[in-house]
C-alpha cells in the first residue's frame, strides 16, 4: 500500500515531500515493531543497543562517552538508560582504579544472556522486513546512505 492510501492523500507538493512523509511513517511503523519485540525482553530498542555495544567491547570495559557515541538514537539519554540497565543487574559501572573522574560500565553474565536469548528469536524481529529480498535491502540501505551523504546531524 502507498503512503499516500496510507495516510488518506493523494497528492504530495512534490517527489521529495513524499519522500520524507514515507520515512517518517516508515520509522515510526518501525519503531512501534521494535517496541512490541523488545517489550518481551523487559527493555527498550535504546537499552538493547547499549547492551550490543557492551557486548562488542565485552570483555573490555567501556566509558559513558564511548557509549553516546556509538548509540544510534543520539538522543538518547546514555546515563539514564546505564542506570536503568544497571537496576536490571544487566550491567555494572565501577569507579577506574586508574582514574577515579571516569566510570567504567561492563555487561553483566545476565545482560550477556538476555542478548543471546534475543539473538535466538532474532528472525521474529527481522520479519517486519519480509517484504523486501536481500538485493533490495542492500539497495535501500545503501540509498538511505547516500541520503545522509557525509552531513551526519
Amino acid at each position: 500500500m502507498s503512503i499516500g492510501d496510507v495516510i488518506k492523500q493523494k497528492n504530495f507538493p512534490n517527489a521529495y515531500v513524499k519522500l520524507e512523509v514515507n520515512i517518517l511513517y516508515t520509522a515510526g511503523w518501525i519503531q512501534n515493531h521494535n517496541n512490541k519485540f523488545f517489550k518481551q525482553y523487559d527493555i527498550s530498542m535504546q537499552q538493547y543497543n547499549v547492551l550490543r555495544i557492551l557486548r562488542g567491547q565485552f570483555p573490555n570495559a567501556c566509558m559513558l562517552n564511548v557509549i553516546s557515541d556509538r548509540m544510534i538514537d543520539k538522543m538518547s539519554n546514555a546515563t539514564r538508560l546505564v542506570e536503568k540497565l544497571r537496576k536490571k543487574g544487566l550491567v555494572t559501572r565501577r569507579l577506574n582504579p586508574n582514574n577515579r573522574r571516569q566510570v567504567d560500565i561492563l555487561i553483566t553474565e545476565q545482560g550477556l544472556d538476555l542478548l543471546k536469548q534475543i539473538d535466538d528469536n532474532f528472525s521474529q524481529h527481522e520479519a517486519v522486513f519480509k517484504e523486501l529480498s536481500q538485493e533490495e535491502a542492500f539497495l535501500l540501505s545503501d540509498l538511505l546512505d547516500k541520503l545522509r551523504g557525509s552531513d551526519d546531524i
